[in-house]
């Protein structure tokens, strides 16, 4: 594929030089431009990324998973011969302080994981001074485009900016990029793309429900008798049953006249299977996007919302849908932020620990553990839980010792 003409660089110069950028050599399994891509599935509806925003099973995994990880703290460290050291200096401050002039950490890491679990990419352009990032400037997934010259293999990324006619370039170590599950291609794979069977099938549901509710007979009951009613009667006798509707009114004794009837309606059966198909779309949703369903409020027929199952399934959410997400970006901050001389010795971290902020028992247990077994000092256990530090014996490892072999019990010792 050649590219257009008038395509420019970073700085806006011509990118004649480029000419030859004409392969593309991507996977055939890849992400998409999901601003643009319209699906095609057996429901009818057409699924881009902002009308699989409008199912609330999408955007409650989406949102649950990018702002859990965003909230978590991440921090620089440099391996050492005594074990590891928290490092301060720009790119920390890049990090976990002031990723642009824009936004909070907290901001751009959840915007990254959002298009990240949506589109299957996530980019932000790197700017640098003296050769060392000093900025990191988000762009849309949906507006940018991995190519590779056909010559060299070497990748670049086509940038159309919103509102402009001519692309950019950005070459490859000017580019943060994130990304999703996939076949080792230049693009993650977009689970709204792949999805768009059961993503088509759940908006299909939601709008025939909509109009069911909205433009069906829903009466709750009916009033029957064999007698003939009057145009005269008809209101006051749907004044007299208006005493009765409502919460309010609950409990009160109704006195029916002249041979009259109450008949409560229930759901037929067609609209009780829409419900059931509509819970059904909300589990299918959750798997394509790798989160349990009472993560978003969902649970399974039988299942409770409390107890230590339900822990278990968080803790296994965090295990196997959390972690290799994290994994993911801190390598690749490691691989494109940190000088090749340095990565070594130097990573980035998210604390998975405090994700056991929430249970004061499950931290309380880690803490206890890690101080009695002489891992952790109780001074750092107090940096845990944000209390001033004792100094002395409290900046000492310690270790149960209630345990002793039974010569020295012997021995009185």
């Amino acid at each position: 594929m050649d590219l257009p003409r008038g395509i420019v660089d970073r700085f806006g110069r011509p990118m004649a030089a480029l000419s030859d950028l004409t392969k593309e050599q991507r996977l055939t399994l890849q992400g998409g431009d999901l601003g643009y891509y319209v699906a095609s599935n057996a429901s009818g509806k057409v699924v881009t990324l902002s009308a699989a925003l409008t199912i609330s099973a999408v955007w409650a995994c989406i949102v649950r998973s990018a702002q859990a990880m965003a909230s978590l703290p991440l921090d620089l460290y440099r391996k050492t011969a005594g074990g590891r050291q928290r490092q301060d200096g720009a790119l920390a401050d890049l990090i976990s302080l002031s990723p642009n002039a824009d936004q909070t950490p907290v901001e751009f890491w959840e915007g990254m994981f959002s298009w990240m679990l949506a589109t299957g990419n996530a980019y932000a352009e790197i700017d640098r001074v003296n050769g060392r990032p000093s900025s990191l400037m988000p762009l849309p997934a949906t507006h940018v485009r991995p190519f590779r010259n056909k010559v060299s293999g070497e990748l670049f990324y086509e940038v159309r900016e919103p509102g402009t006619s001519r692309p950019r370039v950005i070459g490859r170590e000017d580019m943060f990029h994130l990304r999703g599950w996939g076949f080792g291609g230049d693009e993650g794979m977009s689970p709204i793309r792949w999805g768009t069977q059961s993503l088509g099938a759940a908006m299909a549901a939601d709008e025939a429900s909509a109009k069911m509710f909205g433009s069906g007979m829903q009466a709750s009951g009916v009033l029957k008798t064999n007698q003939r009613i009057s145009p005269e009667q008809r209101p006051q006798l749907q004044a007299m049953m208006s005493e009765y509707a409502g919460s309010t009114k609950a409990g009160k004794l109704m006195i029916l006249e002249a041979g009259m009837e109450f008949e409560q309606l229930t759901l037929n059966p067609d609209d009780a299977q829409m419900l059931e198909t509509r819970r059904f779309s909300i589990e299918e949703v959750c798997r394509w996007f790798g989160v349990p369903p009472i993560v978003i409020g969902h649970s399974a027929a039988g299942q409770t919302m409390w107890g230590t199952g339900v822990e278990q399934i968080f803790l296994s959410w965090m295990q196997l849908g959390i972690n290799p997400v994290l994994k993911k970006v801190e390598q690749r901050i490691r691989k494109q932020l940190i000088p090749l001389r340095e990565q070594r010795d130097t990573y980035a971290e998210f604390n998975r620990e405090a994700m056991l902020q929430m249970d004061s028992k499950a931290k309380a247990e880690f803490i206890r553990a890690m101080v009695t077994m002489g891992v952790m000092k109780p001074d750092e256990a107090r940096d845990k839980l944000n209390i001033e530090r004792e100094g002395g014996a409290a900046d000492l490892l310690w270790m149960q010792g209630a345990m002793k072999p039974m010569d020295m019990i012997l021995k009185g010792k």
